[in-house]
């Protein structure tokens, strides 16, 4: 094993969430990624729709355990010292797959090696194994101080931020996004005006998202609502009501992590294409939303492949051009939305 170190680190990570075109939802999970050597570990594994065990979601004591887990302080819950690093976002469940690695202690040093993807008690390496990935090796001090800032930080109770208040004059498109964005785990409510909320529920809210008929107004009386209350949100300005294409506008606001850290980083729409920018190879799926004239929605895929790190231009098809429409871009942990541009 190389002598040379890599740096570990941590950063805040988001599975978004949504809903997709075949009517499925896919449930929003936030979470803490391994950043080595500067990197999100995550993205070394193309196109892996996958969490850390360090999610926000789950309760405190076994947050607590999976933190102390990793710093060995408790025995390895797979056989020959193997420990679950990316797990299924859904269920979390060995039997869906998960990424391991055997950590162990090299002195004062903390070893991450023989990654595989893992399906039963057991791994096999040769089959299974993730060859270019490791054997990495952190200096004690730093890999302790990232994972027990954890709990120091876990100590605090920190205000919920998977919450969207939704603001709009069309009642029951504001019900069925609210359904949507509940059922893959983001709190929603609904009000005509957030002017006279009381500032401890308005820092509950990590996005407030207005319908296209919500006058200035009421927006600027929300905007200074919040900022009385000390309120860091995104605001989200609704494009159309389409129900899945308000849903990936929210998941894009709620993601706080940063720039250089993001799998997709650019979407533009214009004149029959689509400019996608992506830092790692990563599974990528375009789908277009539009309104007809009778304002029905219209959803189809137009792009579902792997793409190279780098910035592409793809085709759409005429479908994806017909009247008011728009593009959703979905990749691991990221979503970005589009308008068209005749």
């Amino acid at each position: 094993m190389s002598a040379d170190y890599a740096t570990f680190g941590l950063a805040p990570a988001i599975r978004a969430g949504g809903v997709l075109v075949n009517g499925d939802y896919q449930v929003h999970r936030d979470f803490m990624d391994f950043v080595v050597d500067g990197r999100p570990l995550l993205y070394q594994l193309s196109g892996l729709d996958a969490v850390s065990p360090l999610a926000a979601d789950v309760p405190p004591a076994i947050f607590t355990a999976q933190v102390r887990s990793l710093l060995l302080e408790a025995q390895a819950p797979l056989p020959e010292g193997r420990y679950v690093i990316y797990g299924c976002p859904e269920c979390e469940s060995l039997e869906c797959g998960a990424v391991t690695a055997v950590i162990e202690r090299a002195g004062d040093d903390f070893v991450w090696r023989d990654f595989a993807w893992q399906t039963t008690a057991t791994a096999d390496l040769d089959l299974n194994g993730y060859h270019g990935i490791g054997p990495f090796r952190f200096r004690g001090r730093e890999y302790r101080a990232a994972l027990e800032q954890l709990l120091a930080a876990g100590d605090e109770e920190p205000p919920p931020r998977r919450r969207v208040l939704l603001i709009g004059a069309r009642v029951d498109v504001l019900a069925k996004l609210a359904a949507a964005l509940r059922t893959i785990n983001i709190g929603a409510d609904i009000t005509a005006d957030a002017a006279d909320v009381p500032p401890d529920e308005l820092r509950a809210y990590g996005a407030v998202a207005f319908g296209r008929a919500v006058d200035e107004r009421v927006r600027a009386g929300t905007r200074a609502a919040f900022e009385r209350a000390g309120a860091d949100v995104a605001y989200v300005d609704g494009l159309a009501p389409i129900v899945p294409l308000l849903v990936a506008q929210i998941e894009a606001a709620l993601d706080r992590s940063p720039l250089e850290q993001r799998r997709l980083t650019r979407l533009v729409a214009a004149e029959g294409e689509a400019g996608v920018e992506v830092t790692s190879t990563c599974h990528v799926q375009l789908i277009a939303y539009r309104l007809d004239r009778l304002h029905r929605t219209h959803a189809h895929e137009v792009f579902d492949d792997v793409l190279e790190p780098g910035k592409h231009r793809i085709a759409l098809d005429g479908r994806a051009t017909k009247g008011r429409s728009y593009v959703v871009a979905r990749t691991t942990g990221a979503v970005l939305v589009a308008p068209m541009i005749r």
